[in-house]
């Protein structure tokens, strides 16, 4: 959420950035609602006010054996003002919170114009796609032998499915615990396992409500199946005032996320690109102001070191304004090599937010020097996308005969195997 003080000393900068983002310019609805709630806010206070003195002269008239009917009334219509203005306050606090609520990130000045990937700029590339001395094939021809099931997982469940059977769910579960032991040890993340059904609060909170409703999944007791494991991770100090010996605060999680891809209808059908269901190991950071930009490189860098380790080309790029997710002031998205496409995916997605979800949730740490306290920063990232590792790791490893070379750093987890092949346990 966007802080009111900002935007109401610094409303022409406020569409500006805004119309970066291909949003409408709402500074003067914005204004004339937070205007219209203070001005009520001073009538409430000044209403109660002048009732307390007015209920000071009924005593002082009846002490005086004198008639206080007059006194009485003032006091009676000084609190029905002070109730309308209440009221008045309420409504357009509302509104103005509601406004809020739906209005983007802000994006850093240092963050590409544009308002579509398109205008996504390359930051740089790690490895050179590997040559095929034959046809290389995609990811569903090459993993249906070892046990991708699109078939069983549409009669299951429908389409954007899919059962994993023998290699392949051997395969993902590797991937995860790669990842996973690859940023607890090496990365400085604390294993976190959280719920994955969450409430309407924790939703809110990292900025998927009320904006993106029809994207998710909600269970009839009014909890949501988490998009992310962003959502339950940054969620953790909501509410909080923290320390500042507690910060960074840095975890990771495994967890399935749940999306209904509303807005993705007819891309990616075919595949495991696209899923209603899908696993990822998620990365959240929690720091202090002015620690964020340092820290969005460190999470680039964690969520790389798993594509350098499974041998796996790919390049960061830096999105434009008009293409980054409703919380981020800045984002780097890693996109791995695809033979089977021919196209750079994307597999990774790390995101700066300032404390646009701190400001949401009530996040704060205490400041270092003096009294009070300010919002802390967040940031989350994918470290990576588990099925979509599995997708780079059939079409790059391929070989001819339909074998799937391994990464050396995978053996460990698949005891010590150098290739998956079709009809093998």
């Amino acid at each position: 959420m966007l802080d009111v003080r900002w935007a109401r000393e610094n409303p022409e900068a406020l569409d500006a950035a805004l119309a970066r983002r291909g949003a409408a310019g709402v500074s003067a609805e914005l204004l004339a609602l937070d205007a219209e709630r203070r001005a009520a806010q001073t009538r409430f206070q000044d209403a109660q006010s002048q009732r307390r003195e007015a209920s000071k002269a009924i005593g002082q008239a009846k002490a005086r054996g004198e008639d206080a009917a007059e006194a009485i009334a003032a006091v009676a219509a000084l609190k029905d003002a002070a109730e309308a203005a209440e009221q008045t306050e309420k409504a357009a606090a509302a509104a103005l919170d509601e406004l809020l609520a739906g209005l983007p990130n802000l994006p850093r000045e240092d963050v590409p114009d544009g308002l579509d990937e398109s205008a996504n700029a390359l930051a740089r590339k790690v490895g050179e796609p590997r040559k095929f001395n034959f046809a290389p094939k995609d990811h569903i021809a090459l993993g249906e032998p070892l046990g991708l099931d699109f078939q069983a997982g549409a009669k299951l469940s429908g389409a954007r499915f899919v059962v994993m059977r023998g290699q392949a769910a051997r395969l993902e579960r590797a991937l995860a615990q790669f990842m996973l032991d690859l940023h607890t040890t090496e990365h400085g993340y604390q294993e976190v396992r959280p719920p994955l059904l969450v409430r309407n609060e924790a939703m809110y909170g990292t900025g998927q409500l009320p904006k993106f409703a029809e994207d998710l999944f909600r269970t009839t007791d009014d909890r949501w199946l988490i998009p992310t494991a962003e959502v339950p991770l940054t969620n953790l100090v909501a509410g909080e005032i923290l320390d500042p010996e507690a910060l960074p605060i840095r975890v990771t999680a495994h967890t399935p996320c749940f999306r209904s891809e509303a807005g993705a209808a007819g891309r990616d059908t075919r595949g495991m690109i696209r899923m209603h269901q899908f696993d990822k190991v998620e990365l959240v950071s929690i720091v202090a102001p002015g620690e964020a930009d340092a820290e969005l490189e460190r999470m680039t860098q964690a969520a790389g070191a798993v594509l350098e380790r499974l041998e796996l080309p790919y390049r960061v790029m830096t999105l434009c304004a008009g293409d980054m997710g409703f919380g981020a002031r800045k984002t780097y998205d890693l996109e791995v090599w695809l033979p089977g496409q021919e196209a750079y995916r994307e597999i990774s997605s790390c995101s700066e937010c300032g404390d646009f979800q701190a400001r949401r949730m009530d996040a704060r740490v205490r400041r270092r020097e003096g009294k009070g306290t300010d919002f802390v920063h967040t940031l989350n990232g994918s470290g990576v996308a588990v099925g979509r590792a599995l997708v780079a790791v059939l079409e790059n490893g391929q070989q001819e005969d339909g074998a799937i070379r391994l990464p050396e750093a995978l053996r460990p987890y698949l005891g010590g195997l150098e290739y998956l092949r079709p009809g093998e346990a």
